[in-house]
């Protein structure tokens, strides 16, 4: 098979996967073609876009390829799009932030970091499918415990947990006066709007404001916070 007509199928597929499809996936579809080879074809598509200045680009997100618009484009297919994009609010953002950096992580531990309750946002993260309760602590009580989810990975454009920044390089942002909210709330939005299956997602204040009063009538029932689910 010609070097071009295995570009044309890589491309199809990737087009017409609706999540990012791994590239041993891919291989398995293509005649003698392991997954090596398919990451050396997307890097040959990648050089082709950006030389015809095409507008998007495949991505290499949550252990797989995605094909996305270039992040330029945000501001204007933010324009068009029916649903709202996903938004998290600086709690959310915190919290999220936390299980990132410290998984598996339980309830207890993250409320030690931030100082305040933290089962609203989680169960409001576990919704949006951003985080995912990973098992128990096997310790007294068995507490659960949280990680991200590979949809953490696809909304911020990570191949793996190894391409998040590092703490230092955070710690130097901070030194240098920017602003880590603001800049990881941009890194969400550019995100979403670069997919064309964004989420229709409330306003990250309201969904907070219904995930505590939710919180707030089952815990007069649940179990003791090292053992909840929230």
């Amino acid at each position: 098979m010609e070097r071009e007509q295995e570009r044309r199928i890589v491309e199809a597929i990737v087009l017409a996967s609706p999540e990012p499809i791994a590239p041993a996936r891919i291989a398995a579809v293509l005649p003698g073609c392991n997954p090596s080879q398919v990451r050396a074809l997307i890097d040959e598509l990648n050089a082709e876009y950006a030389e015809q200045r095409r507008a998007f680009e495949i991505w290499e997100v949550a252990g797989g390829y995605q094909l996305r618009s270039l992040p330029e484009f945000a501001v204007y297919l933010k324009q068009i799009q029916k649903s709202r994009p996903l938004r998290l609010s600086p709690a959310a953002l915190e919290t999220l932030a936390i299980v990132a950096y410290r998984q598996p992580v339980t309830r207890a531990e993250i409320e030690h970091i931030r100082g305040v309750d933290a089962g609203a946002v989680l169960r409001s993260l576990l919704d949006r499918q951003l985080v995912r309760i990973a098992g128990h602590r096997e310790v007294a009580g068995r507490p659960i415990v949280y990680a991200t989810s590979r949809r953490f990975l696809e909304v911020f454009g990570l191949a793996k947990l190894g391409d998040l920044p590092s703490l230092r390089a955070i710690e130097a942002l901070a030194e240098a006066g920017e602003d880590a909210d603001a800049l990881a709330e941009e890194a969400v939005q550019d995100g979403v709007a670069s997919r064309p299956d964004a989420l229709d997602e409330d306003d990250a204040a309201q969904d907070d404001l219904a995930a505590e009063e939710e919180l707030a009538a089952a815990e007069e029932e649940a179990p003791p916070p090292g053992v909840t689910t929230h």
